[in-house]
C-alpha cells in the first residue's frame, strides 16, 4: 500500500462498505445494489462520480489481500474520515449487512471492528442499528 495516493473521504466511506459486503466471500446483488443506492442518493456522496465506484472498490480488494489487509483498511478508513462522518460510515456499513436481511457473523464482526475504530457510543450504535432494522423488516 505503500506509495498509494491519499483516497477521498467518498472512497474511504466506499472502503467501509465494500469490507462489510465482502466480509464472507461474496458480494451479493443486494449489496451491490445498496452499495449503488445509497452512492447515488445519499448527501455524502452528492459531489462522488458514481463511476469511479468500481475502481474505488477493487482498489479496497487489493488492500485487502495484502498482509493484514482488513487491518490497513481500517487503519486508513479511520485517518481519512473525520470523526463528525464516524457515525455516517458505521450506518453505511449496517446497510449493507442488512441489504440480506440476515446478518453473518463475519458481518458482524466487520461491524465490532467499526464501533471499536470510531469509538461509537452505545446509544448513537442502537439508534442506527434499530433504524437499519425498521427500513428493512418485511410485512
Amino acid at each position: 500500500m505503500s506509495g498509494q495516493d491519499p483516497i477521498s473521504i467518498e472512497e474511504a466511506l466506499i472502503y467501509v462498505m465494500v469490507i462489510v459486503a465482502a466480509s464472507d466471500n461474496s458480494m451479493t446483488d443486494n449489496e451491490l445494489a445498496t452499495i449503488g443506492d445509497m452512492i447515488k442518493t445519499l448527501p455524502v456522496f452528492k459531489d462522488y462520480n458514481p463511476n469511479n465506484v468500481i475502481p474505488a472498490a477493487q482498489r479496497c480488494g487489493d488492500i485487502l489481500q495484502e498482509e493484514n489487509g482488513l487491518s490497513l483498511v481500517l487503519e486508513l478508513v479511520g485517518d481519512i474520515l473525520p470523526a463528525k462522518l464516524y457515525d455516517t460510515a458505521y450506518a453505511l456499513a449496517v446497510e449493507v449487512a442488512a441489504a440480506d436481511l440476515h446478518v453473518e457473523k463475519e458481518e458482524l464482526r466487520i461491524l465490532q471492528l467499526l464501533r471499536d475504530r470510531f469509538s461509537l457510543d452505545k446509544l448513537t450504535i442502537a439508534a442506527i442499528e434499530r433504524a437499519a432494522i425498521a427500513r428493512h423488516r418485511t410485512a
